[in-house]
Formats: structure tokens, C-alpha cells, sequence
């Protein structure tokens, strides 16, 4: 049996970061381990500037995902309007920024993808070398130093997270753990749950049968989403598993 720290993320936008390029923002389908030790990190109260607690988190925790539903997609055209940068000249505020004479300000054009009501259960468990309790993981989520949101400020949760540590056999027993429903009864006119595909994909770190103990169906690559240093948007590889799976349960 292994403890883990199990929640639930779900909120009316969120978004995933992928790697950038040009003008386009893409998000993923779910969270990745930057996303996940982010949200950590602002419910403990870590800054980005703070590079030894940002690696005693990062080292201190295996993350897993379920992917209830993926959500819609959602594209804003986005602009944003921003001053060269200039020597000797400092802004301070963003009211200084746009106080700029209008000869320097530019305008930032970018197209930006959210996931609309999309649903997750993310369980985290100690490493061996962890330096950190999942006591204070649970704590932290119940009580965050900072505001918490999915992806970016523009995405706070749209429920509870509802965090909670239990033992279980196998890291999908923890992945499966049921939730109060979201809304109501969540059921639709035809009394139904909720509109959520009948597969669920699952996401982990580890090795190939960490899910439940074998290997059938896995697929696994390499992900670039483990934060090495945050103030210079620096990330390393790992491995990541993957399977598709019929869902158990509604959660």
C-alpha cells in the first residue's frame, strides 16, 4: 500500500502550456509535472526566485494524472501592448508601461488555446528522497499562500480541489477515487451523468506497470516539463506512461 495526495482539478477555462512558438500559445489535453508543481508551489507559498525550495518540491513528489474529459477547445486572439525596451529606463507598473511615449509601445499579437470544462484527478506521492510531507501538501491546498489557478491567472478553479491522502494498492485505485459531484446531482434532462467520454487516459511517472501492475496498452515518450529553474523557463526531460482505458466510475 502507498499514501498519496489525491484532487481534483476542474475549471470553466483552463491551460496547459506546450512549448511556444511564434505567435501560438498551445495548451495540452491535461496538466504536465511543471503544471502540477506549479500549482504546489503557489499553494505553499514558493516563489519563483526561490531555487532551493523549487527544488526540494520538485524532488520531493511523483505525479500522476486521470484525464476525465479534455474539455473543448477555446482560441482567443489575443493582444497585448508592451514598450521596447530601452536603457536607463525602468517600468515599474503596468500604468508605466502604457504611459510610454506612443513611439516605443508595441503591439504583441498571439493566438492563445484554453480547455473548456475539462476535468482531472491528479495523485502525488513522496520519493525517496523527498523533504517534504504530503501532510503539508494537503494543508497547502486547503489553505494556499497564494491564489491558485489552472495554467494561468485567467483560470481559477471552478471547485473545490477537495484534497485529501489515503493508502491505496495501485496507483489507478488512487487515480479512480470517486469525488462529490461537481454540480447537483450532475446529471443532464435525461438523467444521465454528466456528458464525460466513456475513456479515461491516465498519465504517470515511474515505470511502465506503476499504474496497476502491468504493462498492457502502455505507451510512454519523453516529456519536457520538468521545471529546472523558473525565473529562466528552464525544463529537463522524463519519461512518461500513458494508457486509455473504459472508466470505472464517474468522479
Amino acid at each position: 500500500m502507498t499514501e498519496y495526495l489525491v484532487f481534483r482539478l476542474y475549471a470553466p477555462l483552463a491551460s496547459w502550456g506546450e512549448a511556444a512558438v511564434g505567435e501560438s500559445r498551445p495548451t495540452a489535453t491535461y496538466p504536465g509535472r511543471s503544471a502540477i508543481v506549479g500549482l504546489l508551489g503557489a499553494a505553499l507559498g514558493v516563489r519563483r526566485d526561490d531555487d532551493e525550495g523549487q527544488r526540494r518540491l520538485r524532488d520531493s513528489v511523483g505525479i500522476a494524472i486521470k484525464q476525465r474529459s479534455p474539455g473543448s477547445l477555446l482560441r482567443d486572439y489575443h493582444t497585448v501592448q508592451v514598450p521596447a525596451s530601452q536603457s536607463k529606463v525602468t517600468y515599474r507598473t503596468r500604468r508605466d508601461e502604457l504611459g510610454a511615449p506612443r513611439k516605443v509601445i508595441n503591439t504583441i499579437l498571439s493566438s492563445r488555446d484554453y480547455r473548456c470544462d475539462g476535468l482531472w484527478t491528479v495523485a502525488a506521492w513522496l520519493t525517496p528522497q523527498a523533504e517534504l510531507r504530503l501532510e503539508e501538501l494537503e494543508q497547502a491546498l486547503k489553505t494556499p499562500y497564494f491564489p491558485l489557478y489552472l495554467g494561468r491567472k485567467a483560470c481559477p478553479p471552478g471547485a473545490p480541489l477537495a484534497p485529501r491522502r489515503e493508502a491505496f494498492a495501485h496507483l489507478r485505485d488512487a487515480l479512480d477515487a470517486g469525488f462529490l459531484p461537481l454540480c447537483g446531482k450532475n446529471q443532464d434532462d435525461e438523467g444521465r451523468a454528466l456528458r464525460l467520454p466513456e475513456n479515461v487516459l491516465y498519465a504517470w511517472e515511474g515505470d511502465a506497470e506503476a499504474l496497476d501492475g502491468h504493462a498492457r496498452g502502455v505507451e510512454s515518450s519523453e516529456s519536457w516539463d520538468v521545471p529546472l529553474n523558473r525565473r529562466r523557463w528552464q525544463f529537463g526531460p522524463r519519461t512518461e506512461y500513458r494508457r486509455v482505458a473504459r472508466a470505472r466510475e464517474e468522479s
